[in-house]
């Protein structure tokens, strides 16, 4: 268009063309002047002085895709004689291999299925791609169409998520179909967010809507009948344009099938099929993929005697490879049809239009594509690319374990987002799987992804999206268990989190074989990191010479707001609580300890050395603490008193208190009730403990006071804490 506007003979009176490649299919043998003269400005006689200024025409060949002729018909008896009746495709042939008016400007539009035939007619084409709306300017339509920021947002999120819709969303259709199902009131709770997973729940969501009552609209004496009937023509018109390869139904279509035009009419008043401005009578629907979806819907409309209105040869015959490589449509067709096995999706589809449906075609497209010798499912990448699309449009993970059941190897190629969601919403369901190739990063990834547990061996490998597959990693990562990380892997692990910019906030690395050789190592990565906000070291024979080497690490500040170290089960005496002790006097980051399970014996005793003031001092001066958790704690009478008469005298920020107390003292009961109305924000959470008080209990009580007094008091930054009871019956803080 540019090179036709921009060059000098364009100045010269221009014009330009239009040919329907569908209308052209259709017409019988004609002349050049006959094929132009409909669209020609002007009167019939001005033609002949528009084709004698060829350069200055433009012809735009449109949906080329339309056109069902093969590319050898085009080529054959080409010619330069332009008064030659010709069979209209010949003549379109003429036209795109430059025999007839070789100084025009074409301009060919088409879909990616049909680029391949247009190859072979044209020659030296410029090939531009039409994205359609750009991310900017389907955020501006979605803010337009929602009312909000905030919508639109939420609105953009979703599409981003999932990069089928994505893809799809470039489509003005697609974007106000997304919007409208965003705009419906939640149905039972759900969110619309969730039911706009998949192309299919989405445009489902979209087509039974258009049928709902409008919310708050007053309800009709009588039921509205549904359209069943027609619905079914609908799904017969968009099956039959599918195996026909077309878009665009004319009048000539709906008398073969069958179609009445009043049955076309609800649709057509619900803006999702359109009449089309190129012939009177003509219909498109508002989108291709809505056409497909409703064409793998005429799978799962009940028959007429209320059985499945499906054959088994016809679902076969839509699966097939060789029938998909005669017609890309039946692929989109077919993943639909995947969607459409999800019982909760075929239930909402008959209750919207109050048909029968069937739910039997599981067992046939389980039969069809899984267990089918023929197709071989995972036989190859491309095939496994298909299977692994489909099983996720289902969202339906019994089907997707009974399909992947059988699968030890796998062969993936994973070449964006879409492809890596697909393998891990499948692959996880892999009880049996022993090998997947090719050996690279995605593989890995994906397979770490599932978390499954026959994976022993990871290597990832740089790459240009090494941000986003790390951020994957670290999901299954967290859910591992007892990982033994080898001296190698824990220098790494070090030096990574020592990068400038490393994001990790949290580290799980429990039960991971560590001992205090690897404490060092940590510590001074830990004095590097000012972004890690909790580490789990459970349940590692650090010892207490590893905690001394931590310590060096956990006593510089960090950005973080808060720092959290668990040490369970590492292994620490009293003499790791010295070093404990003076951390806690220093500028440190952190704000919550917990030494469970450790035989610390009498080590509290050293913490006290620097935790001097009382529990009830600590609920008033406190200036965050908004949780003090002190179930498994037998404080007795005495500390239950003294901790309620400082509740009582003061409205701090504590809203949660657990413990355990005996309620059967009438004292206890006056204070508890004085608590709760000088705090009606606080909820105390109690079990009735019934013991009485032991010299034991004086101890943990009067530790745990003196370490909470300090630690909030001098300089502290606590906002929860949960001390419960050791193995030697001592505090755990």
């Amino acid at each position: 268009m540019l090179d036709w506007t921009q060059a000098g003979q364009a100045r010269a009176r221009p014009a330009a063309l239009y040919l329907s490649c569908k209308a052209l299919s259709r017409r019988g043998p004609c002349t050049l002047a006959e094929l132009l003269a409909d669209s020609a400005p002007g009167p019939r006689g001005a033609l002949p002085r528009l084709l004698a200024r060829a350069r200055t025409l433009l012809l735009v060949i449109d949906a080329f895709e339309e056109l069902h002729v093969p590319a050898a018909a085009l080529a054959r008896d080409l010619g330069g004689d332009w008064g030659a009746r010709r069979p209209a495709p010949v003549l379109l042939g003429g036209l795109l291999k430059r025999k007839l008016l070789p100084a025009a400007t074409l301009l060919v539009t088409t879909r990616p299925e049909a680029l391949g035939e247009l190859r072979l007619v044209v020659e030296q084409p410029l090939l531009v791609e039409v994205e359609g709306l750009s991310e900017p300017e389907r955020r501006a339509y979605l803010r337009r169409q929602l009312g909000g920021e905030a919508q639109a947002r939420r609105a953009w999120q979703l599409m981003r998520s999932n990069a089928a819709l994505l893809r799809l969303g470039s489509a003005p259709a697609v974007c106000w179909m997304l919007g409208a199902c965003l705009r419906l009131p939640a149905d039972k709770g759900d969110d619309p967010g969730r039911t706009c997973r998949t192309a299919t729940s989405l445009l489902l969501r979209f087509l039974c809507s258009r049928f709902a009552p409008a919310p708050g609209s007053c309800p009709r004496p009588r039921p509205r009948p549904r359209p069943r009937a027609p619905l079914r023509a609908l799904c017969l018109l968009a099956a039959e344009g599918v195996w026909a390869q077309t878009s665009l139904f004319e009048p000539r279509d709906l008398r073969r099938l069958g179609v009445r035009e009043a049955d076309l009419r609800p649709f057509v008043d619900r803006s999702l099929l359109q009449e089309s401005g190129e012939c009177a009578g003509c219909y498109r629907f508002l989108h291709l993929s809505l056409q497909h979806l409703l064409a793998a819907a005429l799978y799962v409309l009940g028959g007429g005697e209320g059985g499945p209105g499906w054959s088994a040869r016809g679902v076969r015959r839509l699966l097939s490879k060789e029938e998909g490589r005669r017609n890309p449509h039946l692929a989109h067709v077919g993943r639909f049809l995947f969607g459409l096995a999800n019982e909760d999706r075929v239930r909402e589809l008959g209750a919207a239009f109050g048909c029968p449906v069937s739910t039997e075609l599981k067992r046939e497209l389980l039969a069809c594509t899984v267990r089918s010798p023929e197709n071989g499912p995972f036989s190859s990448v491309t095939d496994t690319r298909e299977t692994l699309c489909r099983l996720y449009e289902s969202q339906d993970e019994p089907l997707v374990k009974e399909a992947v059941a059988q699968v030890t190897e796998v062969s993936l190629h994973l070449k964006d987002p879409t492809d890596l969601a697909h393998a891990s919403f499948c692959l996880k369901h892999c009880e049996r799987i022993k090998k997947v190739s090719p050996a690279d990063a995605y593989r890995n990834l994906c397979l770490a992804v599932i978390g499954k547990k026959t994976l022993t061996y990871l290597v990832l490998e740089g790459g240009s999206h090494s941000d986003k597959l790390l951020l994957l990693l670290c999901e299954p990562l967290k859910h591992s268990r007892s990982n033994e990380l080898t001296d190698g892997s824990a220098r790494l692990l070090c030096k990574t989190l020592r990068h400038p910019k490393c994001f990790l906030q949290r580290l799980w690395l429990e039960n991971c074989h560590l001992t205090e050789a690897y404490c060092e190592e940590l510590s001074s990565a830990l004095i590097v990191n000012q972004v890690l906000t909790y580490l789990c070291l459970a349940n590692n024979n650090l010892g207490d010479g590893g905690v001394k080497l931590l310590c060096g690490g956990l006593s510089h500040p960090s950005e973080g707001s808060n720092g959290l170290c668990r040490l369970s089960r590492c292994n620490i005496t009293r003499r790791g609580c010295r070093h404990l002790s003076k951390l806690l006097q220093e500028d440190s980051s952190l704000t919550n300890l917990d030494l469970g399970f450790s035989p610390i014996a009498t080590g509290p005793w050293y913490l006290c050395e620097v935790l001097w003031l009382g529990l009830a001092l600590v609920v008033v001066s406190a200036q965050r603490l908004e949780t003090l958790d002190l179930s498994w704690n037998t404080l007795g009478q005495s500390g239950i008193m003294m901790l309620f008469e400082a509740l009582k005298q003061n409205n701090g920020p504590l809203k949660i208190l657990r413990l355990e107390m005996d309620e059967s003292s009438m004292e206890v009961q006056k204070l508890l009730k004085d608590v709760k109305d000088s705090n009606p924000n606080l909820t105390i959470e109690r079990s009735d403990a019934r013991t009485t008080r032991s010299p034991r209990c004086d101890f943990v009580f009067n530790t745990l006071r003196s370490f909470l007094m300090t630690t909030c008091l001098n300089g502290g930054d606590l906002r929860a804490l949960r001390p419960t009871m050791n193995e030697d019956q001592r505090v755990k803080c």
